[in-house]
């Protein structure tokens, strides 16, 4: 009749050592890496982090067509196009 109370004791054991456990803090590490996963992507991100140093022009693109496209992108928020008609999409004309 020992086995029941060995039985209980283990029982009461485990339990005290499980709730224990869920006391534990593990804070110390996660605050000493809090962040690093933002900065790495970020590193991964920048394709040239001495992009701010270089002072040659861009290359590509000459200013006439640059201010033109600069104008249509403001343009197209101050009058931007009317939503389509939805029962009229793809009615009266085909692209085949």
């Amino acid at each position: 009749m020992k086995t029941i109370p060995t039985l209980i004791r283990v029982a009461l054991c485990a339990g005290v050592v499980t709730t224990l456990a869920g006391c534990l803090s593990s804070t110390p590490h996660w605050d000493a890496t809090f962040g690093d996963a933002v900065n790495q992507l970020k590193a991964m991100q920048t394709l040239n982090p001495q992009a701010s140093a270089n002072t040659d022009p861009v290359s590509g693109i000459d200013g006439t067509a640059a201010v033109a496209a600069q104008k249509g992108y403001a343009k197209s928020f101050t009058t931007p196009t009317p939503p389509a008609n939805m029962f009229t999409i793809g009615v009266g004309s085909s692209n085949y």
